[in-house]
């Protein structure tokens, strides 16, 4: 049967093959654990055995259990009543995922997300921002930033854990104002999701629809005029070959990334670096962010050469605290080729490389 065990000499009690529930109760008898009828090592389980000696109500191999401990029976029954029930093993929680879309998008470009996270984080409440949706995504990115912030502030009153922000193109750029401008956010990972971190400066379907007569060349003319900046595309058209009239005119992306000094400026680093972790997530196969590389902080210069993040003067200054997270090993790069700008959010493969280790 099961091997004796080797632990030091103790009682179990034992209850009888019987199938009356009165006669469980009367003949409950004591059996060292030792003896070859219990599991080896176990003291929580025990096994019934026939024992030797007389017969009890015609049961032969049953012996009779002292008179002393039928006193207590009842006593130890209502001790057992008492006992808490061994708890249901905890499954652990993940903190909520808030999710921004990027320009003309809505809450239902991201339904592939939400069922990728459901499955493999079940329980995880994720809220996908129903906000200046479609063409109000145009609107200018301070008051699209005050919209947002309104929203994700309850959330994060709710979740003392943190929570993740998912953030979608131009929508990584309002996240990113939502980390400087946030005093008290607990943002533990922020996924840049292909982002124009470090601006946008690119012929591209949007901005063909948006400003027919003019190219990529010739931009600046309207992007950095009081009107330009109506536009949400506007405030972080970053053009390489016009760096003063951007840095003076620039009323978004400027100010985010401290090329101009402001006197929100030293807050603002500070808030931004509360942040957990940042990961950013882009491609060359994007087709919309231009370079590809500004969703890694990377950016032309003026010969339109690309400058990796490293080479920014807005790291070497660490004038928003890129330096600094970098210093602490809080950015995470995640490069994929073969994904094209909207396929982001919906590919299986990118979302178990870059966005699932994550979202704890």
């Amino acid at each position: 049967m099961f091997a004796a065990s080797a632990s030091p000499r103790r009682s179990k009690w034992i209850a009888p093959p019987i199938s009356s529930p009165a006669l469980w109760a009367q003949w409950i008898v004591p059996l060292p654990l030792q003896s070859p009828a219990c599991v080896a090592g176990d003291t929580g389980t025990a096994l019934i055995a026939p024992f030797s000696g007389g017969s009890m109500l015609g049961l032969p191999g049953l012996r009779l259990p002292p008179a002393g401990f039928l006193l207590l029976l009842p006593f130890l029954l209502l001790l057992l009543l008492l006992l808490p029930a061994t708890p249901a093993p905890h499954r652990a929680s993940y903190k909520p995922v808030i999710v921004v879309h990027g320009l003309f998008d809505s809450s239902y470009s991201f339904r592939h997300l939400l069922e990728y996270i459901n499955e493999t984080h079940p329980g995880t409440v994720v809220t996908v921002l129903d906000l200046f949706d479609g063409r109000e995504s145009l609107r200018p990115l301070w008051e699209q930033v005050q919209g947002f912030r309104e929203a994700v502030a309850p959330i994060m009153a709710k979740a003392p854990q943190g929570v993740h922000l998912i953030c979608y193109s131009q929508g990584g750029l309002v996240c990113r104002a939502l980390l400087s401008v946030m005093d008290e956010h607990n943002v533990d990972s922020f996924i840049s999701l292909s982002s124009p971190q470090m601006g946008q400066y690119g012929d591209t379907d949007y901005l063909k629809w948006l400003f027919p007569t003019s190219m990529r060349s010739n931009l600046y003319r309207i992007c950095y005029s009081p009107w330009g900046q109506e536009f949400s595309i506007c405030n972080y058209w970053h053009d390489p070959h016009h760096d003063d009239l951007y840095l003076n005119a620039s009323s978004f992306l400027a100010l985010i990334n401290g090329e101009r000094d402001h006197p929100n400026a030293t807050a603002w680093r500070k808030n931004f670096l509360r942040v957990g972790r940042l990961v950013l997530i882009g491609g060359p196969d994007d087709g919309v962010i231009t370079p590809w590389q500004s969703s890694f902080f990377g950016f032309y210069d003026a010969n339109e050469t690309v400058l990796e993040m490293e080479e920014q003067l807005v790291y070497l200054r660490d004038s928003f605290g890129l330096k600094t997270l970098l210093a602490r090993g809080a950015i995470v790069r995640c490069p994929m080729a073969g994904i094209s700008h909207t396929a982001w959010h919906s590919n299986r493969t990118l979302y178990e490389t870059c966005i699932e280790p994550w979202l704890s």
